[in-house]
Formats: structure tokens, C-alpha cells, sequence
């Protein structure tokens, strides 16, 4: 059964910069070595997650970078801006306001402070119990 797991950012450290939560995860996905999606809301925010990623971990790097290459399919961490088509990935980061169209094994949803942000998670979250997911939440 797939799964969607709903990452609730709480922590004063996460809610500076959420985008380090979205790093965080595609690190742990890294280390286990799982093809990783993080699916950007824009441009500009892969573009912000691709800058944390080489400065994120001092003692590590996470084979990353921006989706749309000939080295796509061999890089661990894609970072897919709306408007690039990918394979999909076992594993994917969802930032954006709608469910993923394609098919993984597990999602992780990075969920801001903001209201609206959690507004829009509890639609997402609906659609992913009706697609068959099984769905779980953590506070960050």
C-alpha cells in the first residue's frame, strides 16, 4: 500500500526555514539510498533548494540537482521545477499544492506554520486517503 507521510512544521528551526526540512528528508532518503523526487512549487524554490542542498551538511554530499538534464536518471535527488516531466521515483518530496499525478511508493508532504498551507493539506490529505494511501502526520 502506498504511503503519504505529512511532515507539520513546528520547530522554531524549521519554521525560519522550512526548506531545511525538505533537506533534511533528502538526506535520510540519500543515506538509504532511495531515488528521491522533491517536486518545487516554482522555479525559484528549486532553484533555493538546490543552493541548501550543497551548503545543507558539511560532512556529506547529496548527489542532487535541478530535473531537466541528461544525468537525470543517474542523480539521487531531482529537484523537478512545474513544467519539467520526469520518471517517477519510488520516493517523492511533494511542496507543491496538489498530489502527485504520477505513481510512487511514499510521499512526503512538507507542511509550513502557515494556515493556508495547512488548509491545503488537509485537501491533499483527503485525496490521498481516497486514491488508497495510507496516511500519517508528524510534528516537526
Amino acid at each position: 500500500m502506498p504511503r503519504a507521510d505529512f511532515y507539520l512544521i513546528d520547530k522554531p528551526r524549521f519554521r525560519e526555514q522550512p526548506l531545511l526540512l525538505v533537506c533534511e528528508l533528502a538526506k535520510r532518503a540519500h543515506a538509504t539510498q532511495q531515488p528521491t523526487l522533491i517536486l518545487a512549487r516554482d522555479f525559484a524554490q528549486a532553484e533555493a533548494i538546490d543552493e541548501l542542498l550543497w551548503e545543507f551538511d558539511e560532512d556529506g554530499f547529496i548527489t542532487h540537482q535541478l530535473a531537466g538534464d541528461d544525468d537525470d536518471v543517474h542523480t539521487a535527488v531531482l529537484i523537478v521545477p512545474p513544467g519539467i516531466d520526469t520518471p517517477d521515483r519510488p520516493l517523492q518530496i511533494n511542496l507543491r499544492e496538489q498530489c502527485p499525478a504520477g505513481h510512487c511508493d511514499r510521499v512526503l508532504e512538507v507542511v509550513a506554520a502557515d494556515p493556508a498551507e495547512r488548509e491545503g493539506s488537509r485537501t491533499r490529505w483527503a485525496e490521498y486517503k481516497r486514491r488508497g494511501f495510507e496516511v500519517n502526520k508528524f510534528d516537526m
